[in-house]
C-alpha cells in the first residue's frame, strides 16, 4: 500500500474502531457496576457525536478530497481528535480534576488512539504532492497503462 490516501483512510478506520470498542467496554463496565451514574447532558451527547463523526467523515475524505484539501483536513482533524482525546484521557487524572478513568483498558485504548491520530498528522504533514500527482495520473489517464519514465514516450 503505497498510496497515502489509502494509508490515511486505513489509519482513520483503525482509530475509529478503537474509539468504538473502548466506548463499548466502558458501557459494559458502567452497566455492570453497582453505583448509579448520572446520564450525560444533551450537550455532552451532541459533543461526543460530533467528535465521533470526525473519524467517520475522514475515512471518506481521505479518498475523495483533492491533495491540498485532503492534506489540510487530515492535519486539522487529526490534531483536533488527538488533542481532545489526549486531554480528556490524561489531563484530568494527572491534574486531580474529578475522578480518574475507571478502567485500565480505557487508558490502553486511549493511548493507541492518540498514537494512531498522531501518525495521521505526521503522514499528512510529510505527504508530498508528487505522489498525489502520480496517483491522479494513473487513475485519470488510463488505469491499465503503467506510468512511464519522463523520457519514454507513452
Amino acid at each position: 500500500m503505497h498510496d497515502t490516501r489509502e494509508r490515511l483512510s486505513l489509519f482513520w478506520i483503525f482509530a475509529l474502531l478503537n474509539y468504538l470498542y473502548a466506548d463499548v467496554i466502558a458501557l459494559f463496565a458502567i452497566a455492570g457496576s453497582r453505583h448509579p451514574f448520572e446520564p450525560l447532558s444533551p450537550w455532552a451527547l451532541m459533543g461526543s457525536a460530533v467528535l465521533m463523526e470526525i473519524p467517520i467523515a475522514m475515512i471518506l475524505a481521505c479518498r475523495l478530497l483533492p491533495f491540498r484539501a485532503n492534506r489540510l483536513a487530515n492535519i486539522i482533524a487529526g490534531g483536533v481528535v488527538t488533542l481532545v482525546n489526549g486531554f480528556l484521557t490524561f489531563v484530568p487524572p494527572l491534574a486531580g480534576w474529578g475522578r480518574p478513568p475507571a478502567f485500565a483498558e480505557y487508558l490502553f485504548f486511549a493511548t493507541i488512539e492518540t498514537v494512531c491520530t498522531s501518525v495521521v498528522i505526521w503522514q499528512a504533514w510529510t505527504w508530498a504532492g508528487v505522489e498525489a500527482a502520480v496517483s491522479s495520473e494513473r487513475v485519470v489517464g488510463n488505469p491499465g497503462r503503467p506510468i512511464q519514465d519522463q523520457g519514454t514516450p507513452i
